[in-house]
């Protein structure tokens, strides 16, 4: 309780710029704890690993029962969406350009979704402590003021109290600032690793599928359907 009081009575001698530095504190808190269960508790490092499970099945061509399957997991597995994409291309004979394409094109908006917002408390963190400094300088402004214009009598306790404001702001300003930038070093840490294993599961299914798969132009039917006739007619 003591313990309490001290804080509600540092905040208000903190002056105006405690209350945009507590805005801001509350806004990384909330995008530290979204995050925080977005990059941790829903996304796995185990992407790779998934992946592997459908290597015998392209080798085979077993499109259908692929395509099916990685629906079937998307919801859990962000790679999924991009094996279905890249199974869905190579059963319609699309060729290498047109697996990557479909592939590439999933891939980049899963990257994108882990980097949603954790730029934002490199950017918090930042302005938490220029608001703080920008406390402190009002805070000195109204000490100098105190010695310049106040009456004799009343400079000591003017003084304090512009040096109490500024002293109050700095620290919450810091406060502040520091978790956030500590939590968006972690937070793109793990964004990177993500990142990293599931570009990793889906350059290894896109290799298996266009060494299984090549694309099928009009002149190779045509090709073929000649060969066939010739034997016929033989």
């Amino acid at each position: 309780m003591e313990f309490l009081t001290k804080v509600a009575q540092a905040f208000e001698h903190g002056g105006f710029w405690m209350w945009p530095i507590l805005l801001i504190q509350v806004t990384s808190i909330a995008i530290v704890i979204e995050r925080a269960y977005a990059l941790f508790v829903r996304r796995k490092l185990n992407q790779t690993a998934f992946a592997l499970g459908f290597e015998e099945s392209i080798r085979r061509g077993e499109m259908d029962s692929i395509i099916s399957k990685a629906q079937a997991a998307s919801a859990q597995n962000p790679v999924a969406r991009a094996i279905a994409a890249g199974a869905l291309a190579a059963r319609n004979l699309g060729g290498k350009e047109e697996i990557q394409g479909k592939m590439d094109e999933v891939l980049l908006e899963e990257n994108a979704h882990l980097d949603h917002r954790t730029a934002f408390l490199s950017m918090l963190g930042n302005v938490a402590t220029l608001t703080g400094l920008l406390g402190t300088i009002t805070g000195m402004i109204k000490s100098f003021a105190a010695v310049a214009f106040a009456n004799p009598a009343e400079k000591a306790s003017l003084l304090s109290a512009g040096i109490s404001e500024a002293m109050n702001a700095t620290a919450y300003g810091l406060i502040a600032a520091i978790p956030a930038l500590v939590a968006y070093a972690i937070l793109q840490n793990r964004a990177n690793r993500l990142a990293e294993d599931l570009n990793q599961g889906g350059l290894k299914v896109y290799n298996w599928l266009s060494y299984a798969y090549e694309p099928i132009t009009s002149y190779h039917i045509k090709t073929s359907k000649s060969e066939r006739n010739t034997e016929v007619n033989a």
